[in-house]
């Protein structure tokens, strides 16, 4: 993909900005981005859900004697967290566990997530068709063994498919 600024070069740099919700999308070459103040590289400093994590973090509850101060995995200090809003291994997570609740609790009102519940998707005609008729089978075997309230649980369960067409 060539660069929209000057047509020649090959656009290395993919810009997407949203204004007033209108999306725009840049494709620069190295040359035009860097007249515009671009760089090629991710700069964690220029997302704005690290600067808000990092101004979070100042209200961060004051580390108290027992408090860790940084991990004993990957050495990562609460300031670094507070400064670049990352974690720097899994047992961060557990290193400043307390310091993430108290933050949490601030951004979310809570500590639990409380979500959507999965819902599998509908079957398709064909499954139900199918579902049919496994039971229709098992109806009639019900019925030539005389099971009559085994078959009257299959016989409802099919008039349950079957309305819920």
């Amino acid at each position: 993909m060539l660069c929209d600024h000057c047509g020649e070069h090959e656009a290395i740099i993919h810009l997407t900005q949203i204004v007033n919700n209108q999306m725009s999308t840049f494709h620069l070459c190295e040359k035009c981005a860097a007249e515009k103040g671009l760089e090629p590289g991710v700069s964690v400093g220029n997302f704005p859900l690290t600067d808000f994590l990092a101004q979070m973090g100042k209200g961060l509850a004051p580390e108290r004697g027992g408090a860790a101060t940084a991990c004993p995995f990957c050495g990562l200090r609460l300031e670094d967290f507070r400064q670049t809003g990352r974690m720097g291994c899994p047992q961060c997570y557990v290193t400043f566990e307390s310091e993430l609740r108290s933050l949490l609790r601030r951004l979310h009102g809570g500590t639990q997530h409380v979500g959507k519940v999965y819902l599998p998707p509908d079957p398709t005609e064909a499954d139900r068709q199918q579902r049919l008729a496994g039971l229709r089978r098992k109806l009639d075997k019900a019925v030539q063994s005389e099971d009559f309230e085994r078959a009257a649980q299959i016989r409802d369960q099919i008039r349950a498919l079957e309305a819920a067409r």
